[in-house]
């Protein structure tokens, strides 16, 4: 039973999510080109890799220096709303993760739930605007229920995944009421949020990396 993740496991997981970015990079763009300014793919991958570029160059080993370089890359790197927006998620995370080199499940749920809540200082989403927090939202709230529920890591976080993936799909009805595709109005019904589709592979992959810890 996974109960810890360490930086590692962090590094992995934004491996993970970078190489995702590269590989849904047109489906992406696909999606942002229906409500969107049609970047979102290569905005991310174009992010992601830079990432991981200056990860190569040498992983820190704590936590809060990992994921805050992670987030002031993104911000540097990463055109639209998606770069301040997802580099304000990592940047709050590694604040709250601190100078340590794992966390414990409620550790990792709480720099979680920061990186949320700075999604929302940053953006002021609120639940149904058909945004990256229709599936960041859900996802915080069901690793936190199960892990209440007495679930390790390893299951809370899938538990968190199918939970994002379910925000995402839940946007396909939405009116969207921010950023660009709020320009649309009701023709931006029936297509999913291309940040919401991107957040879901963020849990997706997390959960992808908290199980090969498990192994």
């Amino acid at each position: 039973m996974t109960s810890t993740i360490d930086t590692a496991g962090l590094h992995d997981w934004i491996s993970r999510f970078a190489a995702a970015m590269n590989d849904k990079r047109d489906w992406l763009t696909e999606l942002d080109s229906a409500i969107g300014d049609a970047d979102h793919g290569a905005n991310m991958a174009r992010g992601m890799t830079a990432v991981v570029d200056k990860l190569g160059a040498g992983a820190p080993e704590k936590i809060d220096e990992l994921l805050k370089g992670v987030g002031m890359t993104l911000v540097s790197s990463v055109g639209g709303a998606s770069g301040p927006l997802y580099g304000t998620f990592f940047l709050r995370m590694g604040m709250t993760a601190g100078a340590v080199s794992s966390l414990d499940a409620v550790g990792l749920a709480g720099a979680l739930r920061a990186g949320v809540d700075g999604v929302v200082a940053r953006g002021k989403p609120e639940a149904g605007d058909k945004t990256m927090y229709d599936a960041l939202a859900p996802a915080v709230d069901a690793l936190d229920s199960a892990l209440a529920d007495g679930s390790d890591l390893s299951a809370a976080l899938s538990a968190a995944a199918e939970a994002a993936a379910a925000g995402r799909d839940a946007t396909l009805p939405l009116v969207a009421r921010k950023g660009r595709a709020s320009y649309l109005g009701d023709r931006s019904v029936g297509h999913l949020d291309p940040g919401a589709a991107s957040s879901a592979i963020l849990f997706e992959t997390l959960a992808t990396a908290a199980r090969g810890a498990d192994g």
